[in-house]
């Protein structure tokens, strides 16, 4: 099975726990809970294929990936009581969900018939990671957390674009150069995180 494929199911995976415990924060039924964990899960990828005219959309031609959800979900519900620290969990699923994210997504627009620009490639890849996320927080009646407070999409971007510049010096096989990118990912949000840094806002 191709590495690149599971860690996209594995990303689903996390994002979908991610959406399950930020809508069971909010209270929510099990069908809102599942439809959160759904929408998070498979947002993001979703939206890549409809703007690359990758249709129908990657998971409506794998059932798998659905599978990934319902699991995802049934994960968050059955370990919830051992998910003391709520918001902690969510956090640490949610950057493991956008480093799996931004990786697969920079591949996909390598792989594109059309050769992409590097700017247009990357975009795609934090498009892919954040949209998800966004989905989420706006039916959960959140602000998304992309727009203020975390660094969000910025370890995103720069994951990418260690990938890409992995890729080009040819020192490591794909397959090693996307797991230190995704490394990266998650170091960067967490270290940002634990330092509460911020992009600058304007007054």
């Amino acid at each position: 099975m191709d590495l690149f494929y599971i860690v996209d199911l594995a990303g689903v995976f996390v994002f979908a726990i991610s959406g399950a415990l930020a809508a069971r924060e909010k209270k929510l039924d099990l069908f809102g809970v599942f439809i959160i964990a759904f929408v998070t899960g498979l947002g993001g990828g979703t939206l890549r294929d409809m703007m690359m005219g990758r249709t129908p959309v990657f998971w409506m031609q794998a059932p798998i990936y659905v599978g990934m959800i319902f699991g995802g979900t049934f994960f968050a519900i059955i370990f919830r009581k051992k998910m003391h620290y709520l918001r902690k969990s969510l956090l640490l699923f949610d950057t493991i969900g956008i480093a799996f994210f931004s990786i697969i997504g920079t591949e996909i627009a390598l792989s594109f018939s059309y050769d992409l620009h590097p700017i247009i490639v990357i975009s795609i890849a934090a498009m892919s990671a954040c949209f998800g996320g966004v989905i989420r927080d706006i039916l959960c009646n959140e602000i998304p957390i992309i727009f203020h407070k975390e660094i969000y999409a910025t370890p995103c971007v720069t994951g990418s674009l260690v990938y890409l510049g992995l890729r080009e010096i040819n020192l490591f096989d794909d397959y090693i150069s996307s797991f230190i990118a995704i490394a990266f990912i998650i170091a960067f949000r967490l270290f940002a995180i634990k330092r509460s840094l911020e992009l600058p806002k304007i007054n």
